[in-house]
Parts: C-alpha cells; sequence; structure tokens
C-alpha cells in the first residue's frame, strides 16, 4: 500500500548531496555468517578478494568504477566482547586510498560473534559498541573523507534467513518477526551511536526490493495476503525512521539514502513461491516493472534511491544488466534521484552452504576445474567478456540520460 503524501517524510538537512565517487559500484561478497550446518564462512577470503585488493581494485578502472561495497567481517574484529582488531580492516582502507577507491562499509553483512544472536539481551548494546569503535578508528585513520555505513545488510532477508527458515544463526522457525525487531532495535542504536560520534556518518539502507503477487484467479483473501506480504517489505525502513514500532527510537533523520537490492527473483507468488519470469514473455499482469518498483519506493520516503545490489547468474548476466539499466534511464527521466547502481557481486561466488557450485554471477568469474571447484587460492579470475561488453553499453545509456535536463529537478 502507498503512502499518503501526508505521510511521507520530509528530508531534515537541506545540504544533503550525492556521495558516491562513481555511479556504477562494485560490491565483494562479504559475509562472514554461520551457515546452514553451522559452519563459520568468511567470502572476503574465499573468492579471493582479501588477498587481491590492489588487483581488484585496478581491475575496476577501465569501468569507470571508483565506488565499492565492502564489509568489515562483525565475528572477525570482535573476537572477545568490546575488544576490537582493526588491522584487516586498517589494511583494506589503506589500499583502497592508494587505488583512489572509495568505500562504502557493512558492519554487519550477516554474519555476529559465535557468542550473540539478535534475539539476544545484549546484542544492540554490544553493535552500538562495535559502531562507536568503527567510526572512532576510520576518523583515526581518515579524518576528511565523508563516511557511508550500512549498519546491517538486509534486515529483512536476514530476519527471514535466521528466524524463519533456520538458514543462519540464531536457527528459528516462527521467529521472524522477533529476529526482525531485535535487528532493528541493535540498527537503530548504532545509527545513534555512529553520528554521535561524527554526525557527518552517512547511512545506506540495503533492502531486498520485492514484488509479491497473490496466484491468477486468486479469491479476495489471497489478494489481501499478498498486498500484505508485498507491504512487509518496508518493515525495517519503517522502524528505522520511527514510522513503525516507535518505542525503538527509530528518526526520520536515521533515514539517508534507500538502497535496494534487486535480483531477477525477486518477484515471486505468495504461498506457492513460485518466481515471475523477469523476462515476462507471457505478459503475466502480475509482474511489475523495475522502474515501477522503484516509484513505489520513492513515493513512499521521497529519499534519494540507490540499487545497491543487482546481479544475475550465467549467460543472461548481459540482458540483465541493460534490462536494468533501460529501467534505471526511465526512472532519471523523470527526475528521481537514483544515485548508483552496484554490481553485486563483482566477483564470482559460490554458495553459501555447499560452497560449490560457484554462481558465475559476477563481471569476472572465479576459474573453476570440472568439477566447479576453483583452480588455485586466491582463485584467478576471468573477465566474462559478454557481460563487460553489455554493461559498457548500459554506462553509455546512464551518462547519455544523465546528461539530459529531468522532468523534475529533486529538491531536498
Amino acid at each position: 500500500m502507498d503512502v499518503l503524501p501526508h505521510q511521507r517524510l520530509v528530508v531534515p538537512d537541506p545540504s544533503v548531496s550525492n556521495p558516491f565517487r562513481s555511479f556504477w559500484m562494485a560490491g565483494y561478497e562479504c559475509t562472514d555468517k554461520l551457515n546452514a550446518w553451522g559452519n563459520r564462512v568468511d567470502f572476503l577470503y574465499t573468492t579471493g578478494h582479501l588477498q587481491c585488493l590492489d588487483d581488484d581494485y585496478q581491475d575496476l578502472e577501465p569501468f569507470g568504477i571508483r565506488t565499492v561495497r565492502e564489509g568489515i567481517r562483525w565475528s572477525q574484529v570482535e573476537k572477545r566482547p568490546y575488544q576490537y582488531d582493526w588491522h584487516v580492516v586498517q589494511h583494506m582502507m589503506e589500499r583502497g586510498r592508494a587505488n583512489g577507491i572509495q568505500q562504502v562499509w557493512d558492519l554487519c553483512h550477516f554474519g555476529f560473534p559465535d557468542d550473540l544472536t539478535p534475539l539476544h539481551p545484549l546484542f544492540a548494546r554490544r553493535f552500538a559498541a562495535l559502531c562507536r569503535s568503527f567510526v572512532q578508528f576510520y576518523r583515526s585513520i581518515n579524518p576528511d573523507s565523508t563516511l557511508i555505513v550500512t549498519p546491517i545488510n538486509e534486515v529483512s532477508f536476514l530476519s527471514w534467513l535466521g528466524g524463519d527458515a533456520r538458514g543462519t544463526s540464531p536457527y528459528c522457525v516462527g521467529q521472524g518477526w522477533e529476529v526482525k525487531y531485535g535487528l532493528m532495535r541493535a540498527y537503530i542504536e548504532g545509527v545513534a551511536a555512529l553520528r554521535e560520534i561524527d554526525p557527518s556518518v552517512r547511512i545506506l539502507t540495503t533492502e531486498p526490493l520485492v514484488n509479491m503477487v497473490p496466484p491468477m484467479n486468486a479469491t479476495a483473501e489471497q489478494i489481501g495476503q499478498a498486498a500484505l506480504a508485498h507491504n512487509d517489505q518496508y518493515q525495517a525502513t519503517d522502524m528505522l525512521c520511527g514510522r513503525m514500532c516507535p518505542e525503538l527510537g527509530g528518526r526520520p533523520e536515521y533515514l539517508d539514502m534507500v538502497g535496494l537490492n534487486f535480483y531477477y527473483n525477486n518477484q515471486w507468488i505468495v504461498g506457492s513461491g513460485a518466481f515471475l519470469p523477469w523476462v515476462n514473455d507471457s505478459l503475466d499482469p502480475r509482474w511489475r516493472p523495475l522502474r515501477d518498483l522503484f516509484m513505489q519506493v520513492y513515493n513512499r520516503y521521497q529519499r534519494p534511491i540507490v540499487l545497491s545490489e543487482t546481479s544475475h547468474p550465467g549467460e543472461d548476466r548481459p540482458f540483465w544488466i541493460r534490462f536494468v539499466a533501460r529501467e534505471s534511464a526511465a526512472v532519471l527521466k523523470q527526475g528521481v534521484p537514483l544515485w548508483g547502481i552496484c554490481l553485486y557481486p563483482i566477483i564470482d561466488r559460490p554458495d553459501w552452504d555447499h560452497l560449490t557450485p560457484w554462481h558465475r554471477s559476477g563481471l569476472w568469474d572465479a576459474e573453476v576445474d570440472a568439477n566447479g571447484l576453483v583452480s588455485q587460492q586466491p582463485p584467478r579470475r576471468v573477465l566474462y567478456q559478454p557481460y563487460a561488453d553489455a554493461l559498457r553499453d548500459a554506462q553509455a545509456l546512464i551518462a547519455n540520460t544523465n546528461a539530459q535536463p529531468a522532468i523534475s529537478q529533486f529538491r531536498l
């Protein structure tokens, strides 16, 4: 359900501007979560990014990508409560600065220390302490640049994965709301802690953008259930800005830039779980163009938006990025402040739970053998040329769109 005009938020700071160094961004898979088997994964290492920082950053240059999403790996930084080891993050920061790369930092990308879950009574306190320590550390190394932070990545997905699907800690069923509530308590206290130390910190939310639809020939009850499920995607963001669960302390100014994670399978039928094909060859009336989903979010929050994650596995990668560019160009032409598109993952990645097969969803694939296993560690990168060619076409389309006068101008 769309928010009425009188319910929309007002941006409180007229000086707010686009902080990103490049419109096109790269995201490095950085999860450090416990997977479905209870095993800790470390994708910064598994993908080889941690070992190949300079090469990975330099590979971005021909594509004009100067902004990246990175993660600190909370479980690695805080091995003991309230004691932090920032030396790996410092190394990453130094390599970013040496290569002219702007880093946007995820503080919790699905993983947290072994002794914590979002249901733990001290989870929010520990996360807020981490946020304070991080911003103090960051400013000790880099006192002047704009700091952009995603406190917790995809609260909506993480609360389902750990609270309903037993896919990660706390391995619950039927506790999705409680996990989401705990995560958002921590998120809000974390933003307050970050801005207590540095009021200039920019916040990039990164929540899934979905379209939930009823079955064909649905009953009134099924239509209502689908509408409720669709609207649930906004719960985390509504809590952050204080529109929902105000007892958590959310405030309008905590909602800064609205990041939206959108993949080929983000439109599905409630109840069956079947996906609506993204090409929509059958002209299913329930399918929504990405531009319409963008507009729904923008009309609801009146904040700048970012496509903070997008990709497609396999041979359809070129078609997907061209589709994304066309949809993005359409909203840019309407004057919507779409501030960036992040290719996530930029480097190929495997499955969380089985570590094979690799997804073939990056701009660069990992070289694997006949059994789907990486042939060396760190994995050798192989540019997927059809995706690279399509990306350059997409970049040209967006550049041409941005060069044209917008129908309306966004005023903060």
